[in-house]
């Protein structure tokens, strides 16, 4: 499975190759395969999303049916968390939707980069939305933010355990945003690497070998479609616990 050529190694499909090396101030900024498909996959949303809204009809299409159910999906998810006031950030949830929603499905194709498979890009995007709640949750609440560290009607004695834990548990929400979603992608296409890798090692074989590759076949395709549920459920979840998270910013109280 594991050749040095890297055919059937499953870990050789997320390495990071330069495409085009460059040098900033002594940093390496390097134009890479991970960089280009981050540029795809907003390139194809823009697309996307001009593409279908350009003719804007009473009555829509398929491509105009399909932006407005990305619309009204994730405004609804904002309404029912946030309520009206939260459709302040739907630019914000709506972008980071689709943006991890169309890495993933870029990953799968073929021959491709699974940008969200790499934990410096989860890391990043979850910083982004940390960085976000707090500064809004300073900036419309003052000191009162930090009520969220201090939840009501707990004996005082108990605050001295329960703050440092709220603030903790705080602390943890960039790492569990992250590593949710690399995990996920990343374990997900190293088991349909692994079948892939059955399969053709099956089929080359020859004989009675060949007719069992007919297994991992269906168990390759049944993969593939859990993962394409699995790609939704991961930009869902991530823009869920966004909204959960601006939530504690917009009331703090507990």
């Amino acid at each position: 499975m594991a050749g040095s050529s890297g055919n059937f190694d499953p870990i050789h499909q997320f390495e990071i190759q330069k495409i085009y090396p460059m040098e900033f101030m002594g940093y390496d900024i390097s134009f890479t395969n991970s960089s280009l498909f981050m540029v795809i996959a907003v390139g194809l949303i823009c697309a996307f999303l001009i593409f279908s809204m350009r003719g804007r009809a009473l009555v829509p299409g398929r491509w105009q049916n399909l932006a407005e159910l990305f619309y009204e999906f994730v405004a609804n998810l904002l309404r029912n968390i946030l309520g009206e006031e939260g459709m302040k950030f739907f630019p914000l949830v709506f972008t980071l939707f689709l943006f991890v929603l169309f890495c993933n499905f870029l990953g799968l194709l073929p021959g491709s980069f699974t940008v969200t498979s790499h934990l410096v890009v989860t890391a990043a995007l979850a910083l982004l939305v940390m960085a976000i709640v707090i500064g809004y949750g300073f900036y419309k609440n003052g000191l009162g933010f930090l009520k969220l560290f201090v939840p009501s009607g707990v004996p005082l004695p108990m605050l001295v355990i329960l703050v440092p834990i709220e603030v903790i548990s705080f602390l943890a929400r960039p790492v569990s945003l992250s590593i949710r979603l690399f995990a996920n992608m990343l374990a997900g296409h190293i088991t349909l690497k692994v079948f892939a890798g059955f399969i053709i090692t099956l089929a080359s074989a020859g004989g009675f070998l060949t007719a069992l590759s007919v297994g991992p076949l269906i168990l390759g395709v049944a993969l593939t479609a859990m993962e394409f549920l699995v790609s939704f459920l991961q930009a869902f979840i991530f823009a869920t616990l966004t909204c959960i998270y601006l939530n504690d910013a917009m009331h703090p109280s507990h």
